[in-house]
């Protein structure tokens, strides 16, 4: 791109959105979890460098219960305009299989804007626990009954816990907390055998020695933890799996809007408040176009559904 189109999209940003042209309106951002977790904390650092990108305030709401539903269904309610903004995550993609009787649609009633990161999801055990590697703690499972905490039903977590007991031939205990800090807090305490959880939870953890990482559920290892084997190189392959962080919006919102904000947000992540603080949470910037958030969405959909078919969860 030569200089005059770099100046002509950067004074495209410049200008509000479409919507505001009849007044000062400030963005909603609908955050479908309580306050203090990886999503909400995404959710308002985006949202902070984002307004002025876009030339507006952010107003970050958070709406948590029902696995995420109430806050993604507000979203799905509000009216098309651009005024109102969710914030996703994978639970998009499980949840219409997980909750039957839903009365919106994750999938069609709320439409993509831009995924913001990825989350790897990691194995972890107390330091001074016997098994060193996956398949040392698969063994171990087979000999004692062990406990394996997550931060809740029906997150990402929970299904590669159930993948896992499935493709090994193994039972573990699921524990689900509400959130991951209570589930490290009990697996530090000795209370659990094992916690599956997103990377930043634990990254400070691994790093410190209080925690071992025995794999990454990432096709790649993880920037924040090279340590840490893939679950491929821990001889299980086909699994893997990351979370992700993201926008979308309410069906029939302006697909300018759309593309507009998915633009403000590459020029976000760039941002280095924002860049430092990813990597110190452990998780990965990503720009992509909002088609390819859409795209991530129906895959996962489909393979997740089929994860959920086959153990039997379900959650309504």
């Amino acid at each position: 791109m030569d200089r005059r189109s770099l100046l002509a999209a950067a004074a495209s940003l410049a200008l509000p959105l479409p919507a505001f042209a009849q007044g000062e309106r400030s963005i909603r951002l609908i955050v479908p979890v309580a306050p203090g977790g990886s999503q909400d904390i995404v959710a308002r650092l985006i949202a902070r460098h984002l307004g002025p990108a876009l030339g507006t305030s952010i107003l970050v709401e958070n709406l948590p219960g029902a696995g995420s539903n109430i806050g993604y269904e507000a979203g799905a309610r509000a009216r098309p305009d651009g005024l109102t903004l969710v914030a996703g995550a994978d639970s998009l993609s499980i949840n219409k299989a997980l909750f039957p009787r839903l009365s919106f649609d994750p999938l069609t009633d709320l439409v993509p804007v831009a995924q913001v990161t990825s989350v790897p999801q990691i194995l972890v055990t107390r330091a001074d626990f016997p098994a060193n590697s996956l398949p040392e703690f698969v063994e171990y499972s087979r000999r004692t009954p062990v406990a394996v905490g997550t931060p809740g039903n029906g997150q990402l977590s929970h299904l590669l816990i159930e993948v896992l007991q499935q493709v090994t031939e193994t039972t573990w205990t699921h524990a689900p907390y509400r959130g991951g800090a209570l589930a490290i807090n009990d697996l530090l305490g000795g209370s659990l055998q094992g916690v599956m959880i997103n990377i930043g939870a634990v990254t400070d953890h691994v790093r410190t020695g209080r925690l071992k990482g025995l794999a990454v559920s990432t096709g790649a290892r993880a920037a924040a933890l090279p340590g840490v084997p893939t679950l491929s190189e821990a001889g299980l392959s086909g699994l893997e799996a990351s979370g992700w962080h993201g926008l979308v919006a309410p069906r029939g919102t302006d697909p300018a809007l759309i593309t507009r904000i998915n633009t403000a947000v590459g020029q976000v992540l760039h941002v280095p408040e924002v860049a430092e603080r990813l990597k110190g949470l452990g998780i990965e910037p990503v720009d992509a176009p909002a088609e390819a958030l859409g795209e991530r969405l129906r895959a996962d959909a489909t393979r997740w559904a089929e994860v959920v078919r086959r153990t039997g969860m379900q959650l309504s």
